[in-house]
């Protein structure tokens, strides 16, 4: 009798997941339309019972079952041995209660790193020029009468913050190096691999005194979460501009509404929000913010890899007990 592995929400790669799991696997759809149903699946006899494997990601699944917490991890643990995690970002499943149930936890890092610094690049473009502003604007039939020339600027010459060199804010330093722009970054540590024109400086503070665009680009933790405060938006110089393609909860967002409220902040380009999908209204009343629903590192190019590389996760777990990519957390796990 084969092993059971779940899929929840495979987009493209069906032709590999055959390849990957043929002869190797059972593989089982995740159908189930809510929480209660899915919990109901992994019961003796239910339809997931036996499961070894479980892929998946934030968007649709999350949608109808919610995130990997500690319910849905005590529910699934009898059986569930690797959960093979869709992205760089993770904070949707609950580590540690898996570390507490046995359970290896996998991400695919570094995959979304350009489409994620690509999409950054396309927010700070368009808060500095207003071209989303304009293109709203055109749409209307308003042709450019409400963009003024006067509260537009050119990216040459200005000075990026980035908060967390990691692949995503090197790729994007890299990227606005060709206009270019003056790059200082702060991170945990200087980055041994960045480049001699990107300035390391030693504190959030300071980088925010710095930045006339502030771009984030940190992983969502305890450490991390209202990293980007009432004090640090402060800092900013007045009509500067932050960017975010992280997390929503790494700013404090109600800092962040104040400061456009009172004009301290130009605008602000987002990809992500602290309750998705849920977005804060008080956001829509700024027609310079440039606002994006969670699609930066989507696309079909990025989207295939990843998939593939969960899959072979999964898959090298079911082969050789391992697989490859664990979660920091997690890996001591593997060395006992």
């Amino acid at each position: 009798m084969l092993p059971r592995i779940l899929l929840c929400d495979l987009r493209f790669a069906h032709v590999q997941l055959g390849k990957l799991f043929n002869g190797l696997a059972e593989v089982v759809t995740m159908d189930s339309p809510n929480r209660a149903d899915f919990l109901a699946g992994f019961m003796p006899g239910g339809k997931y019972a036996g499961t070894v494997g479980v892929y998946r990601r934030n968007v649709i699944s999350s949608a109808r079952i919610g995130i990997f917490d500690k319910e849905i991890i005590d529910a699934i643990s009898p059986s569930v041995k690797w959960i093979a995690h869709n992205g760089a970002g993770y904070d949707e499943v609950d580590v540690e209660q898996c570390r507490t149930k046995g359970i290896y936890v996998s991400y695919v890092p570094g995959v979304a790193d350009d489409a994620t610094a690509t999409a950054a690049l396309y927010l700070v473009i368009s808060c500095l020029r207003h071209f989303s502003y304009g293109e709203r604007s055109l749409r209307a039939l308003q042709w450019k009468r409400p963009i003024s020339a006067g509260a537009t600027h050119d990216l040459t010459g200005r000075t990026l913050g980035i908060l967390g060199l990691g692949g995503i804010g090197l790729r994007l330093a890299h990227l606005v190096h060709a206009f270019p722009m003056r790059v200082v970054y702060h991170s945990r540590r200087p980055k041994a691999d960045a480049p001699d024109w990107c300035t390391y400086v030693g504190s959030v503070q300071e980088l925010c005194e710095q930045a006339d665009v502030l771009s984030v680009h940190v992983p969502l933790t305890k450490e991390t979460t209202g990293a980007v405060g009432e004090k640090e938006i402060r800092a900013m110089k007045r009509g500067s501009i932050i960017v975010n393609t992280a997390r929503g909860k790494v700013i404090d967002e109600e800092a962040m509404i104040r400061a456009l409220e009172d004009g301290h902040l130009s605008s602000v380009g987002l990809d992500v929000y602290p309750s998705e999908p849920n977005v804060n209204p008080r956001l829509l009343e700024f027609p310079q913010n440039v606002l994006l629903p969670h699609i930066g590192g989507e696309s079909y190019d990025t989207e295939m890899v990843r998939e593939v590389r969960a899959l072979t996760n999964l898959r090298d777990y079911l082969t050789g007990g391992m697989g490859k990519d664990l979660v920091p957390e997690l890996r001591d796990m593997a060395q006992v």
